[in-house]
């Protein structure tokens, strides 16, 4: 691959974003199509995927302390901004907040299930006493593909491609790829991944200092040292990454670098790397390459595995800081293949149950596998190609991986959004039932 792709793919892939990026996406949906609508609102419907549904669901929004797909397209009709984007909520203020959750009570917001094979596609529809306009995210946060007035489609700029096989910008994206990039590049280049860093970093932090969620992060830290937990560089990755998903499940009011559509993925595959620089007294430079390498290894798994899917996304992202860690211990090129061998025959199959406070729990198990799969590289030791999923090429191995990933949990995943649309303590969504 030409350096100019790998720069392509990381400014595609790693997007500054406040907030969970499911009921964002639902916010710039709602916003585009209020943006054309005229008159007073009557009625709004979003048609969401099963993926979007899922993650849009319990997990809370910056500025609201709440949660609810309806409340997000109800935010969405009180954005008044020339620039909407992942960050949009950024500036919300306590009457539009207070707006959005009285239309919400009013019933004005209906939701239901969008009858589309997309794993991630929003359809926002507002109806006024003059008009009916809609707009449509999809395959990418962020990417508004249709606006509708009245029957009348405007003209879109530069939608994107979705991500994945007939995507030519990752065709020629291979770990012996990366790899060579990670080795040849100007690390004064790498100013993307320094933000990554420094945002992830900070809201990582901000987790650890304060209370947010069910404080996994939090915990751990606060034992470091006691009779449960000991004092050493493992339990200090764990916890300041779990710390990370801890606030930014809660609604925390800090950005965060996200890859491949997924802030827990971005913290995932950067903090346990930046903790572990720290350790071995990396320089700059080498810290740069070790997360640049973890970031593209999770971009390179999730442009097979979706960037929604039935496996819980810190999977990958745990895969990609664990050859980021390996790279830092000073691994050789076979010894990072190895522990991404390591952490697949691990982790594989962990459920995503959608955006949640107990997201922080898998954000730690996922880090304490990598860990652990570094550890056994370093001795010497890893999982054999007779084994499991394995394949001899890890290549393969992470085609396995999304392999189950897609086709082999299709159906885990209808049943994952069952369970929660029955739960009888649910909150009220209004969710119509689904096209059949």
């Amino acid at each position: 691959m030409l350096e100019e792709q790998f720069f392509e793919i990381l400014n595609r892939e790693l997007v500054v974003a406040m907030g969970c990026t499911e009921p964002i996406a639902i916010v710039i949906a709602a916003a585009h199509a209020n943006k054309h609508s005229k008159g007073i609102i009557k009625a709004v419907n979003v048609k969401a995927s099963r993926n979007i549904v899922k993650n849009a669901f319990s997990v809370k929004i910056p500025g609201t302390n709440d949660c609810g797909i309806n409340l997000a397209a109800a935010l969405g009709m009180c954005i008044d901004t020339p620039e909407i984007n992942m960050e949009l909520l950024e500036n919300i203020q306590k009457k539009e907040v207070k707006t959005a959750k009285k239309m919400v009570e009013e019933g004005l917001v209906t939701v239901e299930l969008a009858d589309t094979p997309k794993k991630l596609y929003i359809e926002v529809s507002v109806e006024t006493d003059r008009s009916i306009s809609r707009a449509v995210v999809e395959d990418f946060h962020d990417n508004i593909v249709l606006i509708e007035v009245d029957g009348k489609k405007l003209d879109i700029k530069n939608p994107k491609k979705p991500m994945g096989n007939n995507d030519n910008i990752f065709d020629d994206l291979t770990l012996d790829e990366i790899l060579r990039f990670i080795n040849e590049v100007e690390t004064r280049k790498l100013g993307l991944i320094k933000q990554c860093i420094e945002l992830n970093t900070k809201i990582s932090f901000e987790g650890i200092n304060n209370c947010y969620g069910i404080k996994v992060g939090k915990n751990i830290h606060t034992n470091i040292g006691g009779d449960l937990v000991g004092n050493d560089i493992c339990n200090h990755a764990v916890a300041l990454t779990a710390s990370g998903s801890d606030a930014r499940m809660a609604g925390c009011n800090l950005p965060v670098m996200t890859n491949s559509g997924s802030g827990n993925q971005g913290i995932s595959a950067t903090i346990p790397v930046v903790v572990f620089a720290a350790y071995v007294n990396a320089d700059a430079e080498t810290l740069l390459r070790a997360v640049a390498l973890s970031n593209l290894i999770t971009i390179h798994i999730k442009a097979s595995l979706g960037r929604l899917s039935a496996l819980c996304g810190a999977t990958a992202a745990s895969a990609g800081s664990c050859c980021g860690i390996t790279y830092l211990m000073g691994g050789n090129e076979d010894q990072i293949k190895f522990a991404l061998q390591n952490i697949l025959g691990n982790v594989t199959g962990m459920i995503c149950d959608g955006a949640k406070a107990g997201c922080a729990l898998k954000v730690a198990a996922c880090t304490t596998a990598a860990i652990q799969s570094v550890i056994c590289v370093m001795e010497g030791q890893h999982i054999q190609s007779t084994d499991g999923i394995i394949e001899e090429d890890p290549e393969e191995t992470i085609q396995n991986f999304c392999k189950i990933g897609q086709a082999g949990m299709a159906e885990a995943d209808k049943i994952i959004l069952e369970i929660m649309m029955n739960k009888s303590n649910r909150q009220p969504v209004h969710l119509k039932s689904e096209s059949k």
